[in-house]
């Protein structure tokens, strides 16, 4: 689609939720970005039924995504009873709306189907237990996942992504019921989102800070963090949220090991899981 002059008011008010006063001054504008740039995580989720047929046309979606090598390696454990939304949601920290909305979508970096298949053919599969391989595992895991999230909000349905799960993988793994070298990195709740409890498009650092032409360049850095900060901070008062700005997000979590909640002990979790990680 040929880029509009001037831009519409429909992508210049998006760009305007999106990135504040220092938005690009022009894009490619279509139905699809129109949709992507209107991502906003659905935490305030209802406990109203999916239709039937979501989850096969998620997993449909995700499964036309990009695949490293068309290896494949990723499944999803679909979890819809009670309890064990519960107990996920305890296991992410008390995460409400694990509970509160009818479905969580377990995304499984899975090395297992392959050693299964080279198991079969009686053949070794030592390429499988390099640090390589579960790398491809977990990328390919979040591009399947992505998709599956742009067909929900297609469908007018809400997600929220669960990184949390990661505090606890062996006991999520449990859950799952997991055979070795496969493992949870992170979940994705869906429902219908609650009007009353909507969800702002949340704004992100200026281009300047996250694209380069040819080469990469920090010099400019500084400018468009403080500059992205001050958007952030007028964005976390607009929401209730105590206004500490986007700077000190970044620092508290990389200030400990303590501050990744359990997550600093991933690679002997991952370990335990069955993955060599070489």
């Amino acid at each position: 689609m040929a880029l509009e002059d001037p831009i519409s008011t429909q992508a210049t008010e998006a760009l305007a939720l999106r990135y504040g006063e220092h938005a690009p001054a022009a894009i490619l504008w279509n139905d699809t970005i129109a949709q992507l740039l209107a991502h906003r995580t659905q935490r305030g989720l209802r406990s109203d039924p999916l239709p039937e047929g979501v989850i096969p046309t998620l997993v449909a979606a995700a499964q036309s995504a990009a695949s490293s090598s068309n290896l494949q390696l990723w499944s999803v454990v679909a979890i819809h009873d009670a309890e064990k939304r519960r107990e996920l949601a305890r296991l992410a920290g008390g995460q409400k709306h694990i509970e509160q909305a009818p479905l969580i979508l377990l995304w499984v970096a899975d090395l297992a189907r392959a050693k299964l298949i080279a198991d079969e053919a009686g053949q070794v599969a030592e390429g499988y237990d390099f640090l390589e391989s579960f790398t491809v595992a977990a990328v390919d895991t979040g591009i399947a996942a992505q998709n599956a999230v742009i067909a929900a909000e297609s469908l007018g349905l809400g997600t929220v992504y669960i990184g949390a799960l990661r505090n606890h993988p062996e006991e999520v793994a449990r859950l799952a019921g997991l055979p070795d070298r496969a493992a949870v990195v992170f979940g994705l709740v869906v429902g219908w989102p609650d009007a009353e409890r909507s969800a702002s498009v949340k704004p992100r650092l200026p281009q300047s800070a996250v694209l380069y032409d040819e080469r990469y360049d920090q010099a400019g850095q500084s400018a468009a963090i403080t500059t992205y900060d001050a958007t952030a901070r007028h964005f976390q008062e607009t929401q209730g949220q105590d206004p500490v700005g986007w700077r000190a997000q970044v620092v508290a979590r990389g200030a400990s090991a303590a501050a990744l909640h359990g997550r600093d002990r991933l690679k002997a979790a991952l370990r335990k899981l069955g993955f060599a990680l070489k």
